[in-house]
């Protein structure tokens, strides 16, 4: 498993997207998966660093597993900022026009699609975002 423990922020985004992509390149997964686990990743750490800490630097904690038959990848973001489960926001009604809908909830909404599965919970102080998808 790899681990990146860096300031949650726009800056260190590439780093994160980079060893992810990385890490997927090395166990042959197919352009497309990447794109979707790439995409969905972007969403989650892009919401830690700008919503979880209120706009002030904070930490985040990004692992990156790819085991098992079929091979699977998992990645987990941790934060320590304020409590916030992003399942609970209710989807958007796609079926709306971008100027019916309200702001805010499609990018999660595209991460559960995207990903095989997502799950978060809330442990010692930390917000936990776990999402796997099967390569």
């Amino acid at each position: 498993m790899k681990e990146l423990v860096l300031t949650a922020s726009d800056e260190t985004l590439y780093t994160v997207l980079d060893a992810i992509k990385e890490e997927l390149i090395n166990k042959g997964c197919p352009e497309d998966v990447q794109t979707q686990i790439l995409i969905s990743a972007e969403e989650i750490y892009v919401n830690i660093a700008h919503y979880a800490y209120g706009g002030k630097p904070g930490e985040a904690v990004v692992q990156i597993e790819i085991s098992g038959e079929p091979k699977t990848c998992t990645l987990k973001f941790a934060d320590k900022g304020m409590k916030y489960n992003p399942l609970e926001k209710e989807d958007p009604d796609t079926t709306l026009s971008a100027d019916e809908r309200q702001i805010g909830g499609l990018g999660i909404f595209m991460v559960k699609n995207m990903m095989d599965r997502v799950d978060y919970e809330y442990k010692d102080g930390s917000n936990i975002l776990t999402m796997s998808k099967k390569l």
